[in-house]
């Protein structure tokens, strides 16, 4: 290979590499000396996050996750155990095996720890091992890796490698200049493929498709359209090139680039605006992970899978003074995002970001003042990569309180009433932020806590859309009966229709682990012309979900209802079971056929809420081996199976979906468009559980003041 290939080999690495945003990952790649760049800003520490000594850490609670030391001791088991001898192998994912739940309740401060053990999945020699490696003794135990289908989670030496891999045919490089792209220019995407029949099997298979750099940061807006190579993951060989774009120009770089500094001019539509402290941040976070803030505490660590997982949620009772538990564990279990476009370079575009690329994986550092407010406290992530080196995902998740002039209740009495009370009390909530950038999409995630007990879950998505290239420059150049399978944004330029799902692992354990699902449904009844004058009234009918057929939940405006989570044990001084409810806001339905084979492999996005039993071996929704699965063993399989969840340690499972027909607004660049859903107290407190908390008074708060020389 001659030195211009090595180059563009190299040139493509790099490109791959900040297109994924994982460049703060270990992998040493270092800058072309002869281009003497400069660091990116986006890779530099953020000025407000003081780097942790994470060679020094130690765990202190049995949840926290891996530490740098206890990596290196698990690449060093694995190094030297007889499965990986005289192998190549990799490993797709080390993190904390968890101890048993009952071990973990049972736990206090100052406790031993449970022995400290690593959950690895690994590829060696064409098959998937599953094992659990003991840092303390060393020993490594191999599971039963089960008979459903599907592979781990891509690494990122996979998706780096499946990149270049189609610079070694001479037959892609004469397509891509023949497209009139130069090589040097080229980005290119590892897509994973879903699963469309039995000629896709034995293998590990990736999608390739490329786009060119010339002239903006923006290449997703500049798509070589039909150009699409398979590769093989494991041999990194070639197995098929299609091109059926020839015609299709590449879109005009012009208007497409959306970095603050290649703006021509800007418009400061308000003034900065910021939430001052002068007494500092209300809330402590003890021992890496331990966070306390108001009334509540609970167990935070990010995961390079689910992205963050809440663990031990427990909120403070004002009655008794205890706290009391509401939720073991709650995280993103799966993404399911299918392109709305059946030809050939499109129909294969039914991502699962979680299961496929690692949603934790993809989490780029925050940005201090843009991403999370100035007194926010951030928190690392510490992964493997493939040969086991762990290496640090700096800022990787913020932690925060806001105030966005928002009331925590209120009551003012009419002058009628010759009562003058004016009672007010302001919110102040505590945000758990990460930001994942997989590929062109961002998924912004909070978990937002407030005083009265409630957790708000909210996605917002921003980011860049995946285009299409198209012939049209106008409207007015496409035939009525055409589809295009979306909107034309811009010239020679399609965004295409997609859904996005969102679907959420919540182990309630509302007041202990044996809980029960209720339906509260809401009924029209009519009263008889002898009771009332009125005809019809509500009455709320409740139905306690005996197995997890009855706890399938597809959402419907005309047939409402609220849906309980209660401890039937636990009453309140006047009778009601305690509980938490689940309540939706707005969403959307899966509306593809469910013989389709994305949505076989997506089935946990045919209901909004299932209920299921506790099971170590059910926290992910797609399955536990997404990449190329059939669907064989999603939550779909599980819920069918319609086991008891009547007074058990039951799981709440709730998708959040997103239509997305693009538009104009898209371009280049997406505005955030966000939803969320609520946990509730229900019957959980005696009272309004913040009626003692004080308002405002002008003394407690700052004034400040505009700086003379500003």
């Amino acid at each position: 290979m001659d030195a211009r290939s090595v180059l563009l080999l190299f040139s493509a690495v790099l490109l791959t590499l900040f297109t994924l945003s994982i460049l703060s990952s270990p992998p040493s790649h270092k800058a072309d000396p002869s281009k003497n760049r400069k660091t990116p800003a986006f890779l530099q520490t953020p000025t407000h996050h003081t780097p942790r000594r994470h060679s020094a850490a130690v765990p202190h609670h049995p949840l926290d996750p891996l530490t740098v030391t206890e990596i290196h001791r698990v690449k060093h088991i694995i190094q030297n155990h007889h499965f990986f001898t005289n192998k190549a192998y990799a490993l797709h994912s080390v993190v904390l095996e968890e101890p048993e739940k009952q071990a973990v309740l049972r736990w206090r401060k100052g406790n031993p720890l449970p022995p400290r053990k690593a959950a690895v999945v690994a590829r060696a020699g064409g098959e998937t091992l599953v094992l659990t490696a003991d840092v303390g003794s060393g020993e490594v135990v191999r599971h039963e890796a089960g008979r459903a289908s599907g592979y781990p989670t891509m690494t990122v030496e996979d998706m780096t490698s499946a990149t270049w891999a189609p610079l070694a045919s001479a037959d892609f490089n004469r397509t891509v200049v023949a497209r009139g792209v130069d090589l040097e220019d080229l980005a290119c995407l590892p897509l994973s493929t879903g699963w469309f029949g039995k000629n896709e099997e034995n293998r590990r298979l990736v999608k390739v498709q490329c786009y060119t750099t010339e002239g903006t940061a923006n290449f997703y807006m500049r798509p070589i359209e039909g150009l699409t190579v398979v590769v093989d993951l494991d041999t990194h060989e070639i197995l098929e090139i299609t091109e059926k774009g020839r015609d299709v120009p590449i879109p005009n770089a012009a208007n497409t680039d959306y970095r603050f500094a290649a703006q021509n001019s800007y418009q400061r539509l308000v003034n900065p605006i910021s939430l001052e402290q002068p007494k500092g941040p209300s809330f402590t976070v003890e021992d890496n992970h331990l966070v306390k803030w108001a009334n509540w505490e609970f167990h935070l660590k990010p995961d390079p899978r689910a992205g963050v997982i809440i663990s031990r949620a427990m909120v403070l009772d004002p009655g008794t003074g205890e706290m009391r538990n509401v939720m073991y564990k709650g995280l993103t279990s799966e993404l399911f995002v299918p392109y709305m476009d059946p030809t050939d370079a499109w129909y294969f575009k039914t991502y699962m970001d979680a299961g496929e690329y690692g949603f934790g994986l993809q989490a780029m550092p925050l940005d201090p003042l843009n991403d999370c407010p100035r007194n926010a406290y951030y928190m690392d992530g510490v992964f493997a990569a493939a040969d086991g080196t762990p290496y640090v995902r700096s800022s990787m998740v913020c932690v925060f309180e806001s105030y966005a002039g928002d009331i925590a209740w209120r009551h003012a009495e009419s002058p009628i009433t010759g009562m003058e009370i004016r009672e007010v009390r302001p919110k102040v909530t505590l945000v758990v932020r990460m930001a994942a950038s997989v590929a062109n999409y961002d998924y912004i995630v909070d978990w937002e806590f407030q005083t009265d007990g409630l957790i708000r879950i909210k996605v917002g998505l921003s980011g860049i859309l995946m285009v299409k290239g198209s012939t049209y420059s106008n409207t007015n150049q496409v035939n009525n009966e055409e589809d295009l399978y979306g909107t034309l944004l811009s010239e020679n330029v399609i965004g295409v229709i997609h859904d996005h799902f969102i679907t959420f692992y919540l182990d309630m354990d509302v007041d202990g682990a044996n809980n029960s699902f209720v339906k509260v449904n809401l009924q029209r009844e009519y009263a008889s012309p002898a009771e009332s004058p009125r005809m019809s009234y509500l009455k709320a009918v409740r139905k306690v979900a005996k197995t997890e057929k009855d706890a399938q939940v597809k959402i419907n405006l005309h047939d409402p209802s609220e849906f309980h989570i209660v401890n039937p044990t636990k009453k309140t001084r006047v009778g009601n079971p305690v509980g938490y409810k689940l309540v939706p806001s707005g969403t959307a339905a899966n509306l593809l056929d469910p013989k389709d084979p994305p949505q076989q492999r997506g089935a946990f996005t045919n209901n909004q809420i299932w209920v299921t039993p506790y099971n170590t071996s059910e926290q992910w929704a797609g399955g536990a081996f997404v990449s190329q699965s059939h669907g064989d063993d999603t939550l779909q399989v599980w819920s069918n199976r319609d086991r008891s969840i009547e007074k058990k340690d039951i799981v709440v499972w709730y998708t959040l979906g997103f239509h997305h027909v693009p538009c104009q607004e898209d371009f280049p660049i997406m505005p955030t468009v966000s939803s969320s859903f609520d946990l509730k107290p229900v019957n959980f407190f005696e009272r309004n559980p913040i009626l003692n908390i004080p308002p405002n008074f002008e003394n407690d708060l700052p004034v400040c003041k505009a700086d003379a020389s500003a």
